[in-house]
């Protein structure tokens, strides 16, 4: 006995370790479903697979652009709990791994104790030592355990893509908001601009009347107009500084004033950007990799509840020492062990098991629908992104002409006016048709800008800069 019970817990776990190398796994192995991907995307767009994760946003030539980014990577809150999730996924893999293995537990005591005299009065005051060591382990015959820690591992996994989702899309909502916050800026000056030159119209039309050369209605038309523009200031002005504050949140700081870079009519706009094959989103776009994952991991789980469903055997074994003398608590007449193997085998729970199996199988399916859900719903977003940065440039074009023409109206009605030759109302609505060009003229500008920024984020990346210059 001596010579063999130094070694139970080694015998133990030799034993457990044969019994998991022979062990099968039931449930399905994960396989990606068939799907329907198109050839090319509905939009015409050039095409270049070998696509890299670079800073796109540098290829807008912006200083304050890149500036913001970083800080909004460094600093936005929600990204911060994205980030904060990858390490609780990779903690509760590090959990399921662990199950696998033997379960090693020590412990050790020593005490004196004495009973009552008056009960038995031969009693001695006693000592007592004692260590031991214990492992414990589960052997997964079925896979259970391993299929576990193959469903915590798509969960990382998961995780790890819709962290990179929150990525793209805070870098993208920092873009655009900046886009917008130039927009306002733009449309705040113009108005400006109007009112001044409204108001100076107004002491022209005050003044001519005055001398009796104009009507009254003139210069009630006039102020009209000039405080329209004065409304319009206002609400550009209400705009601006709540989209700083929209965009310092998103950075990660409290409300304050950003700084711009260049002005909206001086940003750099990229000239063609690969969209590349629509197959390539089912590696590149993280939130359709993040529902395939977790389509993974609800098919691993099918194999979590089938394996309940079976017997199940677990090994302990236990060796130690225990002595009422510190001195001969290593003696061999110390030492006490065990070996134990149970059984369990599930024989009678009403269905319980069963329906647990196929719960599990509709949340797979639930799954599965969600994944086939997030590639058509990547599929839509690169083609109306496509189709809004073409629709954008053409629109952007056309809104310039339409300035052109507005500026060239209002000049020659002004002139006209004060040649007597038409009547104020002429002047009034070239002046109204020059305002509102100008404001959509700087309004499509900006959503050129912030197409390319949506294209960017319905890739799930960047784009060669060669092939954006």
């Amino acid at each position: 006995m001596k010579g063999f019970s130094r070694r139970p817990l080694v015998t133990a776990m030799m034993l457990s370790g044969a019994l998991l190398v022979g062990g099968c796994m039931v449930g399905p192995d994960y396989q990606r479903p068939p799907l329907d991907m198109p050839s090319g995307y509905k939009e015409p767009a050039a095409t270049d697979p070998a696509f890299a994760n670079l800073d796109w946003w540098a290829l807008f030539a912006d200083e304050k652009l890149d500036s913001l980014i970083e800080e909004a990577l460094a600093n936005n809150r929600d990204l911060g709990v994205a980030v904060s999730r990858i390490e609780e996924a990779a903690a509760l893999l590090r959990i399921e791994r662990a199950n696998q293995f033997p379960f090693l537990n020590a412990e050790a005591g020593a005490g004196r104790s004495s009973p009552s005299r008056n009960i038995l009065p031969t009693a001695e005051t006693e000592s007592s030592y004692y260590f031991n060591g214990a492992a414990s382990f589960e052997v997964d015959l079925w896979g259970k355990l391993r299929r576990s820690t193959e469903a915590a591992r798509a969960d990382l996994l998961s995780t790890e893509s819709s962290a990179r989702n929150v990525t793209i899309s805070l870098i993208a909502a920092v873009a655009s908001t900046y886009f917008q916050l130039l927009d306002l800026d733009d449309r705040l000056r113009i108005s400006m601009r109007t009112q001044k030159s409204r108001e100076e119209a107004l002491a022209i039309i005050e003044a001519r009347y005055a001398k009796g050369t104009v009507p009254e209605l003139d210069v009630n038309q006039a102020e009209i107009e000039a405080a329209d523009a004065q409304a319009s200031v206002a609400a550009f002005d209400r705009a601006v500084r709540q989209t700083e504050n929209a965009l310092s949140v998103l950075v990660g700081s409290r409300p304050r004033a950003i700084e711009r870079g260049a002005e909206l009519t001086r940003q750099t706009m990229p000239v063609e950007i690969p969209a590349g094959l629509p197959l390539s989103l089912l590696e590149r776009r993280p939130d359709i990799l993040a529902a395939e994952q977790q389509l993974a991991a609800e098919s691993a789980r099918i194999g979590v509840a089938r394996a309940q469903r079976l017997p199940s055997i677990s090994l302990t074994a236990s060796f130690g020492y225990a002595s009422r003398d510190l001195s001969d608590l290593v003696e061999g007449d110390s030492e006490n062990w065990g070996i134990f193997g149970d059984l369990f085998a599930p024989i009678f729970n009403a269905g319980q098991l069963k329906s647990v199996e196929q719960a599990q199988r509709q949340r797979t399916e639930q799954a599965r629908l969600s994944y086939e859900q997030a590639v058509l719903n990547g599929l839509r977003d690169v083609d109306d992104s496509l189709t809004g940065l073409r629709t954008s440039r053409a629109e952007h074009i056309a809104r310039q002409r339409q300035l052109e023409a507005a500026r060239t109206a209002a000049r020659l009605s002004r002139a006209r006016y004060d040649g007597g030759l038409v009547s104020y109302l002429e002047v009034l609505d070239s002046d109204r048709s020059l305002f509102q060009a100008e404001l959509l003229e700087s309004q499509t500008r900006q959503q050129q800008l912030s197409a390319v920024v949506s294209l960017y984020r319905a890739l799930g990346g960047g784009w060669p800069a060669a092939k954006a210059q």
